[in-house]
């Protein structure tokens, strides 16, 4: 347990000590980048670019966070704010979750009138 609180510890403060790379602004568009915390808002950061951002940008993400850290977040934290096929996408190729996640936690739903 003691090794696992200093690997923690030890991680933490790696985050705390990067900052948001620049060209995730875009992505992170609905706060003040300059207001993120790596750790504190993880579940919005990783939701964020996962949902809008490029290949590139998930890149970029992989490099900030392990991918168990980037799954864990996917699966514990729903967010609807997926398309269909990004959320696809996401579940069946990017992190090959094979357990039955709920769609409807994370496919938002358009309702529009069709004539």
């Amino acid at each position: 347990m003691d090794n696992f609180k200093t690997e923690f510890r030890s991680e933490s403060s790696k985050l705390k000590s990067k900052k948001i790379p620049s060209g995730l602004k875009p992505v992170l568009w609905s706060k003040n980048i300059n207001n993120l915390d790596l750790i504190d808002d993880k579940v919005y950061i990783i939701h964020q670019v996962l949902s809008y951002g490029s290949i590139g940008d998930i890149k970029i993400l992989f490099k900030i966070y392990s991918r168990n850290e980037i799954e864990e977040v996917f699966i514990d934290f729903p967010k609807k704010i997926y398309t269909r096929p990004v959320f696809l996408f996401l579940k069946d190729f990017l992190l090959k979750i094979d357990s039955g996640l709920e769609e409807n936690k994370y496919v938002k739903s358009f309702t529009r009138s069709v004539r």
